[in-house]
């Protein structure tokens, strides 16, 4: 589990955002499409998050079931966002 609340800032994350379109391009697409007659669909991208790049080196402790006997001190090197990380929206 990936536990972002411990992340402090400056150390763990440099900035968080969450990228969002500007309301003037909703109204400059939802314009275009009026004055063409176009139809106009909406979609969710509901594993977003899980698809970002990390830009930095973030480690976690194994999760539970996936330790090896005798391996339990070893973590994993994240390559790919997770869901509660500071850096996910990005």
């Amino acid at each position: 589990m990936v536990k972002g609340f411990q992340q402090i800032e400056g150390i763990d994350y440099s900035e968080i955002f969450s990228p969002v379109v500007k309301l003037t391009t909703i109204r400059l697409v939802l314009s275009i499409v009026a004055a063409k007659g176009l139809y106009l669909e909406q979609l969710d991208v509901k594993t977003a998050f899980l698809h970002g790049d990390l830009e930095e080196e973030i480690y976690m402790q194994q999760p539970e079931g996936f330790a090896e006997d005798g391996k339990e001190e070893l973590v994993c090197r994240l390559t790919k966002s997770l869901y509660g990380l500071k850096q996910a929206p990005r």
